[in-house]
């Protein structure tokens, strides 16, 4: 090595003063150079030339060493002499006093002028700082992702970033283009594709090593034109001075074709993606990157999502194909870590990050210089050389792996900055050795850690101290941050810092690229409390500085660097009219931290005095928050039905307003004020929603808490009780033994037990035991819980998913739906493959209160009776007395299976099966039917008889004669010739008080009714207090509905045999259900006349209920588009999924009369509203009505027979079903129904019909004051039905007041919908446009607003207009809104616009989210509605081809197959089963494959 030295010092010493003037020159030569910006920096080029510039040369490598090596021999031997007092005599000239002698090969070596140099921004006047310059390429790692920039590090502690547009000109391409209508939701759960715009947090990760050119270097103090926005922390204020792109195009520049070789690594981008990989951007004219899908698995990218267009690539040449046009490249990180550069065709193809190999040349203190590639110079500073002497580590001639970091330019000739530092080398982060293991840096040694002992091994004197931390660990103290104090230079020497001194330190940062930690040792640092935001506690009690009082915050520092901002609503805990009084600039504070947001580097204090000094828990995250925690919060929001309390770190409650005060409150907003501190008690928490609920009456330390705690009972636990309290339908239970209250419906205890309502009310005492209940519900907030009966077990029930024809069994319980009717009754779906049939007398033991006719699609649960297994089918039964044969219950209508059941003179019913031209055919059984002739329906003459009778009618009957040879059974509706001249005649003496009878109003008056005992003269006085149950109902009104004549069913009060007066009473409660039963038997003995024939007038209302149901299935189709699609992708011969354990239709016994409560009926206003518009089973019931009373005045002399000919019914019982035709009939059905909206607009209806539109509107304020709060959607329907009537009777400004007072009390968005659908149906265009304009305006965070204005728009053919508000829309719609909202209007294209517009749009949705298959089935059945077979085929084409889940391929080949049947050909069909078993074949390939 000596002769190595001494070689170089006599070269450059034998002519000094000749050398330096050709320095001068060539510096002199190089400023001209640079001056001219249009002549080239001198570079190598492929062809050979005479006389190469800068030192170049055209031999090979090789050449190159050997020609080195024998100059270097003949030196030594004929200079040594001669040089090696010269030698000695100029490095004690060049060198300082105490130095080392080796320090001179730094500036003895003058033959190539190579100096180790520091990368710098700044202009220096000393020679060791290389300037960053715009067109230099460097190397860097990625430290942070902004949303649209990156913070790079660079080498010798320096930083910049790198723009969003700056990361490859594809990504630059989809941000200019991107059109924010056609943005996609950002939904988390689905595929991501690689045509939407990526985050650069999915493309670059920390710690990522990038090559990059300097665009720009900023002076300090410009205007900021970077994507970082504010600086929030010292790394993005450092890093704006430096400006870097990615761009492949630009990093690149210079590399030849001749350069991809096998190994040689470049960054790349992806430009598009193919069917087999992607084709890469390289920056290289007329050549392209290939990267196939099974070489990009090896990259470190997730496997389950393809690349972005425009993604960076880091890429190792494979091979270049035979053209030179394509090069196909791998990703894989352990090729392009060892991938080394071994030559080039010119210098611009060396790039940063290429892995060279090197010789050493010159060993120096600060570093190396060595010979890359045999042609170029380059250096290694300190910084990037392992830790140790680097004399000792090195020696001259020996041969290194370098990676390069940048190039030094402007020089020639060329030189290159290596780094020969482990993790830039092997492409990693540097970690801190401990213990064994290594851990990273940043984790080792985090920010804020204070090192007590770091000793200093380096002075730089102008730019700070080099120390040592910890094996293998250097940190970087800046000049600046050594002292407090200003400090012009350091000295490694003498003084303070001087080499071998040991100092406290305190971390601040990291240099990642250098490997080194940021430190400081100034005090004041090393005293701060926090270093950064995340140091901060929510919840500490700090003192800060006021630093600055503006109009919208107050900013505190907190410690150093660390601010924190005070909102002006936590000034104080009331509103300061003046805070400038309170807060002055570099005053103390004493603040609490309330939020803490790293991520943002923001901090949120408080100096509310009540939070600040409150020792209570601090509430600031959602496991923070547990039931029956006191804490302290702050309300933000109060509105009339509640209060929204902020906890800590934004975490936020809701108070009801029944929870705010013990007292009743006029106004929440006045007692609660914005900003106010309030003590609350958490009282619920959901986990699932997010929500907490607060109480401020609770957390009052005089609130003793009478709730129960429910804790010991969950949901599902069998418990058992005893009753504490019977109320109108429910029972109150204690359980026991945790004493809970819980709440047991009497229907499902009635359910269970198999009895009606009443007969249990009447059993049921207060003591009674309950066992096997059932928690089905919790409310903590009140304390109680409901129960219900535990369902009974059922031996046997089979397993569902096994019912097949050679497992059923006659007795065994099925479950099916209803599919539709024939003439052998209900076809009930089972299974995929197996239907069965029930038959109408197999429907109920009483047919008037069952369903023998169920409605279509509903569920069932029936016994099997037989089995057909050729035709696949069952004979099924939903008879209590099949489906609970332990069971004694009474059978009204008997199962008929043969004729020899059936004798002359007995009484059955049956349905009317055909009408005949000779008469009637009734079906009594599955198999037997009877003919009743025309001479046998009726004891008069009827010429319209077949008007009388229709198919599925409930008819009674005598049988006259039974053929059992033929088969044949004749059956008669004539009563016969019995008299009721023979009847007894009752007296006072034959009854008893409390005996119920059967009577006719007499006559009316005003204290009362008179009855007369039917079968009697005797008659008696039923005052009308005893008329109704309610005290505080209108009698009078009631009494008013009773007309003379009238049937009804009265309980003997009191008997007073001396005045011959008999006391009647009417009220409900006298009577149970059974007393209205009519028993055929019970006539016969008492020698009443036979039994009324013909038809059963109840049975009209099956018919009407079946009416019902097929009304609301075609209310429902566009709802069943789903459950449809959903069944057909069921397989297999699963049965259906019906609860066979639940509870069963219970008997005919429990629903005899009609419920109290109310109508059956709902109001239904989802398709419009019209006033006179009866329901059309009311029709019926009044024209029959209207039928039999002429039918009284035509017949009047023959009332006896007609008497016996009708059903006679009980007025009492009819009271609440039969239709009201007065003002007392309204009322009388109010009194027991006030809740239903229904009967309060069919009254307000009543009104407008005979012009009482005041009247009309009394009505409905009345009826809003009566409905229980509780009834919201009553309450809605009345507010609706007002809003109608001021519509169509009203003024502008009164149908504007009642708009505002029904916005109010309802829903708010709710209202205003159908104030605009109001306008709508009643020809309005103009204001229902602008109501809808109103709407949208308040509610635009509502995608259904936006949709229906949009088909309001389509209605009226403004198509324009309502193509305007998709984009309106998506500017205010959250993000996850947007893609229903796109799929909604390209629906409404199709429907009532452009169907090719539609299909653009929905062309858009699957291209930007192929994997929604939800889409997709919309976009078909749109397609479908256009019958365009082709376009469907090219869509199922497209889809299949996706990849998916075999279940979601079968639902698309069955929607395919079933277009094709409906639209296509028998050669379609055929197609679509060839392409289903291809995909399923291929499907079952690739499984085996995997």
């Amino acid at each position: 090595m000596a002769a190595g030295k001494k070689r170089v010092l006599d070269e450059s010493s034998g002519n000094p003063k000749a050398k330096k003037t050709k320095t001068e020159k060539s510096t002199k030569k190089t400023r001209d150079e640079v001056a001219k910006p249009a002549q080239p920096p001198s570079t190598l080029i492929a062809d050979e030339i005479d006389f190469p510039r800068g030192g170049g040369t055209s031999l090979t490598p090789l050449e190159v060493k050997t020609l080195r090596a024998e100059a270097a021999k003949e030196a030594d031997k004929e200079l040594f002499a001669d040089s090696a007092k010269e030698t000695t005599t100029k490095r004690r000239r060049k060198s300082e006093a105490g130095g080392k002698p080796k320090a001179a090969d730094k500036d003895g070596k003058k033959t190539s002028g190579i100096r180790i140099e520091h990368l710098n921004y700044k202009v220096r006047r000393l020679k060791p700082f290389q300037r960053v310059a715009v067109g230099m390429k460097i190397l860097g790692q990625v430290v942070a992702v902004e949303p649209l920039a990156l913070i790079v590090s660079l080498p010798n502690q320096l930083f910049g970033h790198v723009p969003i547009t700056q990361i490859s000109n594809q990504l630059t391409h989809i941000l200019e283009s991107m059109d924010d209508a056609e943005m996609p939701s950002e939904d988390e759960d689905e595929e991501e594709t690689p045509s939407r715009v990526p985050d650069l947090f999915e493309i670059f990760q920390l710690g990522q090593y990038v090559r990059a050119v300097v665009t720009a270097v900023h002076a300090p103090g410009a205007t900021d034109v970077t994507a970082l926005g504010r600086a929030r922390d010292e790394v993005q204020k450092a890093s704006r001075r430096v400006e870097l792109s990615l761009v492949p195009e630009k990093v690149n520049e210079g590399i030849a074709k001749a350069d991809l070789r096998a190994g040689f690594a470049l960054s790349a981008s992806v430009k598009s993606v193919e069917d087999h990989g992607y084709i890469l951007d390289l920056g290289i004219p007329e050549v392209s990157g290939f990267l196939s899908f099974k070489e990009a698995q090896k990259g470190p990218f997730p496997e389950e999502r393809k690349l972005h267009v425009g993604r960076l690539l880091d890429v190792s040449v494979t091979k270049l194909s035979g053209n030179g046009r394509t090069c196909t490249v791998s990703v894989d990180p352990q090729t392009l870590r060892s991938a080394s550069l071994t030559e080039v065709s010119s210098v611009n193809s060396v790039i940063p990050g290429a892995l060279v190999q090197s010789l050493v040349t010159a060993v120096q203190p600060d570093g190396l210089i060595l010979q890359v590639l045999g042609f170029f110079d380059g250096t290694v500073d300190q910084f990037h050389l392992p830790p140790g002497d680097p004399e000792d580590n090195y020696k001259i001639g020996q041969k290194l792996k370098a990676r390069i970091l940048y190039d030094i330019s402007p020089s020639t000739p060329p030189r290159f900055a290596l780094s020969l530092a482990d993790h830039v080398v092997e492409y990693t982060t540097k970690a801190a050795a401990s213990d064994g293991a290594s851990t990273d840096l940043r984790e080792a040694y985090p920010v804020g850690t204070i090192l007590e002992a770091v000793k200093v091994i380096r002075v730089e004197s102008e730019r700070g101290l080099i120390v040592e931390v910890g094996s293998q660990v250097d940190g970087f103290v800046h000049i600046s941050q050594v002292s407090d104090e200003h400090v012009p230079a350091l000295s490694a020497l003498s003084g303070a810092w001087k080499v071998g001194t040991v100092h406290r330190a305190r971390v601040t940062g990291y240099f990642p690229l250098d490997g080194i930690l940021q430190l400081s040792m100034r005090p004041s640092v090393l005293a701060q409390k926090f270093l950064q935001v995340g140091d901060v506690q929510v919840g500490e009690v700090i003192k800060g500085t006021v630093k600055k009082l503006t109009d919208s915050a107050l900013f505190v520092t907190i410690s150093g660097n660390v601010d924190g901002v005070i909102w002006p609503n936590h000034y104080a805990d009331i509103v300061l009219k003046h805070p400038q009084k309170r807060f002055k600039p570099g005053g103390s504070i004493k603040c609490r931290v309330l939020v803490v947001d790293p991520e943002r580097k923001r901090i949120a204090l408080t100096a509310k005095k009540t939070l600040v000094e409150s020792t209570l828990p601090i509430v600031a995250q959602f496991s923070d928050a547990q039931v029956g925690v006191v804490t302290h919060a702050v309300v933000f929001k109060a509105s009339d039905k509640s209060l929204q309390v902020e906890f800590y770190n934004n975490l936020k409650a809701t108070v009801p307003a029944r929870e705010a005060s013990e007292t009743a409150l006029s106004s929440l907003p006045a007692a609660f004020p914005i900003g106010k501190p309030v003590q609350v008690r958490i009282i619920a928490v959901d986990p699932e929603t997010g929500r907490i609920t607060a109480s401020i009456r609770q957390a009052s330390p005089n609130f003793k808490s009478a709730i129960t705690d429910i804790s010991g009972v969950d949901i599902g636990d069998i418990v058992e009780g005893v009753i504490s309290d019977i109320r109108k339908d429910k029972a109150v239970v204690t359980l026991q033994p945790t004493q809970v209250t819980a709440l047991l419906s009497l229907n499902n205890l009635a359910n269970r037990r198999e009895v009606s309502v009443a007969q249990l009310r009447s059993t049921l005492k207060v003591g009674d035991k309950l066992q096997d209940l059932v928690v089905t519900s919790r409310n903590p907030e009140k304390g109680f819980v409901l129960v219900a009966t535990k369902p009974k077990e059922k031996e046997a029930l089979l397993q569902k998913n096994h019912l097949s024809l050679d497992t059923v069994q006659p007795g065994q319980l099925v479950g099916g739906r209803v599919l539709r009717h024939n003439r052998h009754g209900a076809l009930i779906k089972l299974t995929n493959s197996i239907s069965g049939i029930l038959h109408p007398t197999d429907a109920a033991d009483d047919y008037e209160s069952g369903k023998p006719f169920p409605a279509v699609d509903s569920v069932l649960k029936a016994v099997v009776l037989s089995v057909d297994k050729e035709r696949r089918q069952l004979t099924l039964s939903t008879r209590m007395s099949r489906l609970f044969p332990s069971q004694d219950k009474p059978i009204v209508d008997r199962e008929i299976t043969s004729l020899d059941q059936l004798k002359v003179g007995d009484t059955v019913r049956g349905f009317i099966k055909s009408v005949a031209e000779h008469g009637l055919f009734v079906t009594l059984g599955r198999d037997i039917d009877a003919r009743v002739q025309i001479k046998e329906l009726f004891d008069d003459y009827v010429k319209d008889w077949k008007s009388k009778f229709s198919v599925n009618q409930l008819v009674k009957g005598r049988i006259l004669s039974v053929d059992r040879e033929k088969k044949q059974v004749e059956m008669s509706f004539r009563s016969g010739d019995l008299k009721r001249d023979n009847r007894s005649q009752l007296s006072l003496s034959d009854l008893s008080e409390g005996q119920k009878i059967d009577g006719r109003v007499k006559r009316l008056e005003e204290y009362g009714l008179f009855i007369e005992i039917e079968g009697s003269k005797l008659s008696g006085l039923c005052h009308k207090s005893e008329l109704s149950d309610n005290k505080d109902a209108d009698v009078t009104l009631a009494l008013r509905s009773f007309r003379e004549g009238d049937k009804v069913k009265a309980v003997i009060l009191s008997i007073d045999k001396e005045k011959r007066r008999i006391s009647f009473g009417l009220k409900p409660s006298y009577f149970e259900e059974k007393d209205f039963e009519q028993d055929a038997s019970e006539s016969e003995e008492e020698d009443e006349p036979a039994p009324a024939l013909g038809v059963v007038e109840d049975a009209e209302s099956l018919d009407e209920e079946e009416g019902g149901d097929d009304r609301d299935d075609e209310e429902g189709e566009d709802e069943s588009d789903q459950s449809e699609e959903d069944e057909a992708e069921d397989g297999g011969d699963a049965a259906m999924d019906v609860d066979l354990a639940g509870e069963l239709q219970q008997p005919s016994g429990s629903s005899a009369t009609p419920q109290t409560n109310g109508p059956s009926e709902t109001l239904n206003l989802q398709d419009g509203f019209q006033w006179s518009a009866p329901n059309p089973g009311e029709d019926v019931e009044m024209e029959s009505d209207e039928e039999s009373d002429d039918d009284d005045e035509e017949d009047g002399k023959k009332k006896k027979k007609k008497k016996r000919k009708e059903i006679e019914k009980d007025l009492t019982a009819d009271m609440h079903t039969k239709v009201p035709e007065s003002n007392a009939d309204f009322e009388r059905l109010l009194l027991g129904s006030p809740n239903s909206s229904y009967l309060w607009i069919q009254y307000m209806s009543f009104q407008l019909q005979i012009s009482e539109i005041d009247k009309a509107r009394e009505i409905a304020k009345r009826a809003l004051k009566t409905i229980n709060f509780r009834e919201e959607q009553e309450k809605l329907n009345v507010w609706i039905a007002l809003l109608n009537l001021e519509n169509i009777y009203g003024t502008d400004e009164s149908l504007e007041a009642t708009f505002k007072d029904a916005a109010r009390h309802n829903d708010s968005k709710t209202v205003h919908l159908r104030m605009a659908e109001i306008f709508e149906q009643s020809d309005k265009p103009e204001k229902a446009e602008e109501q809808f304009k109103k709407t949208v305006k308040k509610f635009s965070q509502s995608s259904k607003v936006w949709t229906l204005f949009a088909e309001h728009y389509l209605k009226r053919g403004m198509l324009e207009e309502a193509r305007k508000l998709l984009p309106r829309s998506l500017q205010s719609l959250e993000k996850r809104k947007h893609l229903k909202t796109i799929c909604k209007f390209a629906q409404l294209e199709y429907k009532l616009g452009d169907p090719e517009r539609g299909k653009t749009i929905f062309e858009g949705i699957v291209d930007s989210h192929p994997k929604r298959w939800d889409m997709w089935h919309i976009y078909i059945d749109m397609e479908a509605g256009q019958g365009d077979i082709m376009s469907l085929r090219n869509l199922f084409n497209r889809v299949l081809a996706l990849k998916m889940t075999s279940h979601k391929a079968k639902s698309f080949f069955k929607k395919w197959l079933e277009l094709e049947r409906r639209l296509g050909d028998e050669e379609g069909q055929a197609a679509v089963k060839a392409k289903a078993i291809e995909w399923t074949q291929r499907a079952a390939g690739n499984t085996e494959t995997s």
